[in-house]
């Protein structure tokens, strides 16, 4: 159901390669907004935190991974490949949020070796978001990074900090026993068969509604349960993600529902 295309190893989605930016190599380098994004058009689940889920629920349903590390993840369509929310050339149908995963692209925070303690700033060659021959705002002002650049920082900074506090919500709810398989069926008027989706978990709703006691305490304490229900509430989106995909002619003869795996 929600799959991410294979990265190179070790890399994250969208990124083809990494390199850390230098004053001494990169002194000429800009950047420029990007107005599009096409490696998005053909990925159908982006990784979120949780600070993204108050607003990303009334987008997107927002499920969890697979496999022994979950993921959060916001369903932009449900087969492999199939964006809804954006054209060919990565361009919004209509005004939506846009994951922070994606606006973080071409830069990553990344430990330029595994005995590094640092994370330094890096960015994907392969981009045209950025270089010496476009037109754009610079990097850097001499050898000392520019305000472009120390706002990207910030940006990617901002970033880690929220997904080390998702995978502290996601500990929580293995803790708690909540995530469960998931299963959508849903019945077009004039399909021979209903489409199974499966490959996907959720927050079983009804050891969420039996939870009492310290258990409850605890999440209301740390924050937790408006996550669970931004999770819950979203989750009659995949209905209306499946309707977009009918009306663009997306929806496969036999639906493929994988388990999705990626990186943040």
């Amino acid at each position: 159901m929600a799959t991410l295309p294979p990265p190179p190893p070790n890399l994250p989605v969208f990124y083809n390669n990494l390199a850390p930016l230098s004053s001494t190599i990169h002194s000429n380098f800009k950047v420029r907004p990007a107005d599009r994004a096409p490696y998005l058009a053909t990925a159908n689940a982006i990784p979120l935190t949780i600070d993204e889920f108050i607003t990303a629920q009334r987008h997107y349903p927002i499920v969890f991974s697979a496999g022994d590390n979950p993921v959060p993840l916001a369903l932009m369509g449900l087969n492999e490949g199939v964006n809804v929310f954006v054209n060919e050339d990565g361009m919004p149908h209509n005004p939506v949020y846009i994951p922070a995963y994606v606006r973080r692209y071409p830069y990553l925070l990344a430990k330029l070796d595994q005995s590094a303690e640092e994370l330094s700033l890096c960015y994907d060659p392969s981009s045209d978001l950025i270089g010496e021959n476009i037109e754009g705002e610079p990097l850097f002002d001499g050898d000392k990074p520019s305000q472009t650049l120390n706002g990207i920082l910030k940006f990617c900074e901002d970033f880690e900090v929220a997904a080390q506090r998702t995978s502290a919500f996601i500990k929580e709810l293995g803790e708690l026993g909540l995530l469960i398989d998931g299963e959508v069926t849903i019945q077009p008027n004039d399909a021979p068969q209903p489409f199974l989706y499966r490959g996907f978990r959720m927050v079983d709703e009804e050891k969420f509604r039996d939870l009492n006691g310290d258990a409850l305490r605890k999440i209301n304490q740390n924050g937790i349960m408006p996550l669970i229900v931004a999770h819950l509430f979203s989750l009659p989106l995949i209905r209306e993600v499946f309707g977009r995909q009918m009306q663009q002619g997306k929806v496969p003869e036999q639906s493929a529902a994988l388990a999705p795996q990626g990186n943040a």
